[in-house]
């Protein structure tokens, strides 16, 4: 109602500046009378209208629920409906307004009266596109729930760029341009309604430039805020969808990149956890296909002493609890020196050191791991193991299909290390390491292993020299609990052995 009330406004000013209402001579009363009626019916229709608009497209609200998704295009479609109906009603009343003023004068303009009003009505449905689109803004961002995109054709960046250019330029130039080649007009009136037609133009491109500018510019910093955000590492960011252009739906597409990423670290937090992060980086950053290599690695194996009685014993709950705090200790002792736990096998975890992460010395840091974990496990007090440590050339990559990978070590050394831990239950120290172990370690580690004994392991047919670390000279650490460990976990250090084993 605003915009077509401004625009008659804008119309009958300009015809009273250009002089046009002082030629409809003395019966100019009755003149305004008879091209009044229209709008005045014109009004009371819009009222009527706008009363039924509310309902239509609004009754949702009313009923305090979202919107169908009916409803929610049909939304979207609202400035352009109201657009073309607010063209419909101005047609008829420009032909009959025109029609009278021009019978009225003498000069029969009616060309000239035809595009005045022709032009001001154009200028209304202009505004009024503007105004109805950032009006039911407030409501995107529930249409937004409801549909996958907000936008529509009528609403684009583009739609708004042309709509905004015809308020502010190209119809106020084309009104001066009438008024300019009116030959009825006097000089003096044509520069009068010259200057105020550029007042309007002025003041009406103004309004809309920095409507559609802010229209641009709000949005686009809340984007570079929000993409900011996220590329800081803040997957939770999110915009809110305020817009039916294209900037809608790029707000739209920002939402969708956060939660993808966001569902994207999830998985790989998962992934990393089931597998290794090592291992989970080499996977996401690599090929589907298989892969894998030679490596020159030290396994390390894990096994719980007496598990199948305890399993027994125990409800299942308690067993895997207990479970769930050594292989925490395993872990932590692992990762801590730069190792891989690759799998966990029941009570048991194989843990690989050099592999799939190069290590220029994996053997001192898979010995200073075993010596953490059984002295943690001890303290604890909950469970004993048997730890084996083996060094050698195994193959460590991918194996299973196309479909459904597994990264694993394959290699005598992983056969080895979990010999060497069924018989590592059997000894005070319980950890054997084979020869090759600590001839790999550092000399600073070395010291803290000795000979234990040449054993003859299932399955290979050499013999294999294995290695106990020595018992510390510092007081044994307490346990967690307060108490001091067992005996069964602190031995008296072995004998030396003869020279001819070393």
């Amino acid at each position: 109602m605003a915009c077509n009330l401004g625009g008659l406004a804008v119309i009958t000013t300009e015809l009273f500046l250009s002089g046009f209402l002082g030629r409809l001579g003395s019966n100019w009363i009755s003149t305004f009378i008879g091209v009044s009626i229209y709008p005045a019916i014109g009004a009371l229709a819009g009222i009527v209208l706008a009363v039924r608009d509310r309902r239509h497209y609004f009754g949702w609200l009313d009923q305090h629920r979202p919107p169908t998704e009916h409803e929610a295009r049909r939304l979207l479609r609202l400035p352009l409906a109201i657009t073309i109906r607010a063209l419909a009603i101005w047609l008829p009343g420009v032909i009959v307004a025109a029609a009278i003023f021009a019978h009225a004068t003498e000069d029969r303009s009616f060309p000239v009266v035809l595009s005045m009003f022709t032009l001001g009505g154009l200028e209304s449905a202009a505004l009024t596109y503007l105004i109805v689109d950032r009006l039911i803004r407030p409501t995107i961002p529930v249409v937004a729930e409801v549909l996958d995109e907000t936008a529509h054709w009528s609403n684009t960046v583009l739609a708004r760029v042309v709509v905004t250019f015809a308020v502010a330029g190209a119809v106020p130039l084309l009104m001066l341009i009438t008024v300019l080649a009116d030959p009825s007009t006097d000089a003096d009136d044509r520069i009068r309604t010259g200057i105020y037609l550029a007042i309007v133009g002025l003041s009406a491109g103004v309004v809309a430039t920095a409507a559609l500018a802010r229209a641009v510019a709000t949005p686009m910093h809340t984007l570079r805020d929000a993409l900011d955000r996220i590329a800081h590492g803040d997957l939770e960011a999110r915009v809110t969808i305020n817009s039916t252009s294209e900037i809608g739906r790029l707000e739209h597409s920002v939402n969708e990149l956060a939660a993808n990423l966001n569902e994207r670290e999830r998985m790989r937090t998962v992934f990393g956890r089931h597998v290794g992060e090592e291992v989970a980086e080499r996977a996401l950053s690599g090929s589907p296909s298989l892969t894998g290599d030679m490596r020159e690695a030290t396994a390390l194996f894990v096994d719980v002493t007496g598990s199948v009685a305890m399993a027994t014993e125990l409800a299942p709950h308690d067993f895997v609890a207990k479970l769930n705090r050594l292989l925490t200790i395993v872990v932590a002792a692992t990762e801590d020196n730069h190792g891989l736990v690759n799998k966990f096998e029941g009570d048991a975890a194989l843990c690989i050191f050099g592999a799939p992460i190069a290590l220029d010395d994996n053997a001192t840091p898979a010995l200073v791991a075993a010596r953490r974990i059984r002295d943690e496990v001890a303290a604890l007090g909950e469970l004993e193991v048997g730890i084996g440590i083996a060094r050698g050339c195994v193959f460590a990559g991918d194996v299973g299909t196309d479909t459904r990978l597994e990264f694993t070590v394959i290699g005598d050394a992983v056969n080895e290390a979990a010999r060497l831990t069924t018989e590592a239950k059997l000894v005070p120290r319980r950890i054997l390491a084979s020869q090759s172990v600590i001839d790999a370690a550092s000399d600073a580690e070395r010291k803290q292993w000795t000979l234990h004994d040449t054993l003859h392991l299932r399955g290979r047919k050499e013999p294999t020299p294995s290695w106990t670390d020595v018992v510390s000279e510092s007081p044994a650490s307490p346990r967690r609990n307060g108490t001091a460990p067992s005996a069964a976990h602190q031995p008296a250090a072995p004998p030396p052995p003869e020279p001819a084993e070393r």
